[in-house]
């Protein structure tokens, strides 16, 4: 070892000059008391900083030095550290699923805010690692609540996420592409966070996101960026109930757009909101 490590000041200490040049420094900080927190089994930061005298035993030791060796090539730290929080729900990530971002929490607690005590059904299309269903399923615990996905491995993890959380979801695979509308349920609310990224945005991307997380879960052409969004309104028709309502997670610079193509598909009372930093993220709209 090249330096003298012997108590978890001395790790973080380490661990955020060893991020510096890839991260800023309040970022690299957090990246840092994250890594130590799962290597010592702490839940708190006001607890680490209680025990920063203490010494790390030896396989705490060895598994922070090999999270930072992961962490120097661009990993994820969830993805390092394996687990990340969506609204009070421990999710597990890997590189076959999506890291959630914040934006979708937004998108998440707007639609448990807006249906407090609801009892109908609700469809999670494009799930991933399940995060939006299981959060629904938690806070919404009278709802029925169905996900779906087109990859096995994302299902596996989203289901693995469910029994974690103590969450009551069906899943089932489909490709919304290509599936008949019978596919799925007869539900009152839609949600989805399909991907809407356009390839010619992918050089304003992180380099670690570019990396390690999957690109079919990302990117779609160009020439036809909605097309997502076109074929779960599509299949809208058949499987949500007259009344019911659609929430999207949006790409920032197609708000219009979106609101265009739900206007064309008969919804009412659209409703374009921004994030917390005042882009358009989330598309809502009521069937007729």
């Amino acid at each position: 070892m090249a330096v003298n490590l012997q108590t978890i000041k001395d790790f973080r200490n380490y661990l955020k000059s060893e991020l510096k040049g890839l991260y800023h420094e309040g970022e690299a900080r957090a990246i840092s008391d994250t890594v130590i927190l799962k290597a010592l089994g702490l839940t708190s930061l006001p607890e680490l900083l209680m025990r920063q005298t203490e010494k790390p035993d030896d396989q705490a030791k060895e598994q922070i030095l090999v999270m930072c060796s992961e962490l120097k090539t661009g990993m994820p730290v969830q993805y390092v550290t394996g687990e990340t929080y969506f609204l009070g729900c421990i999710i597990k990530v890997n590189p076959g699923v999506l890291i959630p971002r914040p934006e979708t929490e937004e998108m998440t607690w707007l639609i448990i805010n807006e249906n407090k005590g609801f009892r109908g059904g609700i469809t999670d299309i494009c799930t991933g690692s399940g995060c939006i269903a299981i959060a629904l399923a938690v806070h919404l615990p009278d709802a029925r609540i169905t996900a779906s996905d087109i990859s096995a491995a994302a299902l596996l993890t989203a289901r693995e996420n469910a029994l974690k959380n103590t969450a009551d979801v069906a899943f089932f695979r489909s490709d919304i592409l290509k599936m008949p509308p019978s596919r799925l349920p007869l539900s009152d609310i839609i949600v989805s966070n399909p991907p809407y990224v356009r390839n010619s945005e992918r050089t304003q991307m992180r380099k670690n996101v570019l990396l390690f997380e999957p690109p079919e879960a990302l990117f779609v052409p160009d020439e036809d960026p909605l097309k997502f969004y076109r074929a779960i309104l599509d299949t809208a028709v058949h499987s949500l109930r007259p009344g019911g309502t659609l929430y999207f997670e949006i790409n920032e610079a197609l708000g219009r757009d979106i609101y265009d193509l739900m206007k064309s598909k008969g919804y009412t009372d659209i409703c374009i909101y921004k994030d917390i930093n005042g882009r358009d993220r989330v598309a809502k709209g009521k069937r007729k």
